[in-house]
């Protein structure tokens, strides 16, 4: 029972351009001519929310900037409620796409505007989760490997956590490791990694979805094949843990990640992945468990070989209801630093959730991409964003 898209307003048809100094907006009346946003100043458009980022991260006084402008309508194959990861094997581009209410599915083809062949990806225990009282699971993150392994994680919203206050299903989601030979046809559970501990829900909750837990997430290993690191969303504990926040695991135990991953947690990778306290890196303003929340959530990862950066980018909601009031960005040099990233800020208002950027060029995925990719929320692209190093012009 993930979460259904709530939309006020989305704001599409449009050119966005912002920098460290300033935000600035064209709209789709305009003819969406490029503004030019300069370093000082700013505009009425502007969005950057307060969001308690550590004294000692990034200061990015050159900031790169995004442009977000209009382009063709493409679409996956399949309606999706996460992140969508991808992969490519043998010329063939793999996408996932997943929805609670059935299982996950596999689109395949030559390119991202050519995806079709859609199966139904399955999990070896599957009888126990869509049908059965562990709940549906969504597949949200994949790596695979030169030797053609490919590793997954998966979103999982249990049943019948609190049951006895809220039969309608309130549940606290986790994290799961899964892996496949056949490219995501079929896969073996690994089981949980990533979870709240037993009896932190919070059943007296007006979220209306979740009473706690570890979920909406995506997975990137650093360059160096070291570490993979978890960028989740955390629904439990006190509000100061509350928010985007991250974990690791070693590259080496990819393949049996019980209790080998760790959360972050004031300045130290110590923390176990079940039921450890973390430290977010955008923490919650207000908490998820309160009527006005004011909190980051469903990060979406990937390494930037046009900037050589990192990139996240984020939903935000002020509301118990998850309304979407934007979507942000966020940059970092150094993955191995959960301090580095950069301030917040909006590139989009209002709209859907699960923003997601797919590069377009050979080899280029949800994980890895260039200068310009497909800017899709909901699984729906009408949109593409450009990446623009400082100084550099469009």
């Amino acid at each position: 029972m993930k979460r259904r898209n709530f939309v006020k307003t989305t704001t599409v048809g449009s050119t966005f351009l912002f920098t460290s100094g300033a935000f600035a907006f064209s709209s789709s009346q305009s003819k969406r001519k490029n503004m030019v946003a300069s370093d000082t100043g700013g505009s009425a458009a502007a969005q950057q929310v307060n969001d308690g980022r550590p004294k000692s991260s990034a200061a990015y006084e050159d900031m790169p900037k995004v442009i977000v402008k209009p382009a063709p309508d493409l679409s996956f194959p399949s309606n999706i409620d996460s992140n969508s990861p991808a992969h490519w094997n043998g010329g063939l581009l793999y996408l996932f796409m997943s929805r609670g209410d059935i299982l996950p599915k596999r689109a395949s083809g030559p390119d991202l505007f050519n995806l079709s062949n859609v199966i139904e990806s399955t999990i070896d225990n599957d009888d126990k989760f869509h049908n059965g009282r562990e709940g549906a699971r969504w597949i949200e993150a994949t790596h695979k490997d030169e030797s053609g392994t490919l590793y997954g994680w998966y979103h999982n919203e249990p049943r019948g956590c609190c049951s006895q206050l809220k039969p309608s299903g309130l549940t606290v989601p986790r994290i799961g490791a899964i892996v496949s030979k056949d490219n995501g046809k079929t896969w073996s559970d690994l089981g949980y990694i990533l979870l709240s501990p037993p009896g932190s829900e919070d059943c007296s909750t007006p979220n209306g979805y979740f009473a706690g837990g570890n979920g909406d997430f995506s997975v990137l290993l650093d360059a160096k094949k070291e570490y993979f690191y978890f960028f989740f969303s955390n629904y439990w504990g006190p509000v100061e843990q509350q928010g985007v926040a991250v974990a690791r695991m070693k590259y080496a135990d990819r393949g049996a990640p019980a209790d080998k991953v760790f959360k972050w947690h004031q300045g130290m990778w110590k923390e176990p992945g079940k039921g450890g306290r973390m430290t977010p890196i955008f923490p919650a303003r207000s908490s998820w468990h309160g009527s006005k929340p004011d909190v980051f959530w469903g990060p979406s990862v990937h390494w930037n070989t046009h900037l050589k950066s990192y990139v996240i980018l984020m939903n935000h909601t002020l509301k118990s209801n998850w309304e979407q009031e934007g979507i942000y960005v966020t940059f970092n040099y150094d993955i191995s630093d959960p301090t580095g990233w950069s301030k917040s800020q909006q590139i989009l208002k209002g709209g859907k959730w699960y923003p997601q950027i797919i590069g377009t060029g050979a080899g280029e995925t949800d994980k890895q991409m260039g200068r310009k990719a497909r800017f899709f929320v909901d699984g729906k692209s009408n949109l593409e964003i450009l990446f623009l190093a400082p100084g550099e012009m469009e």
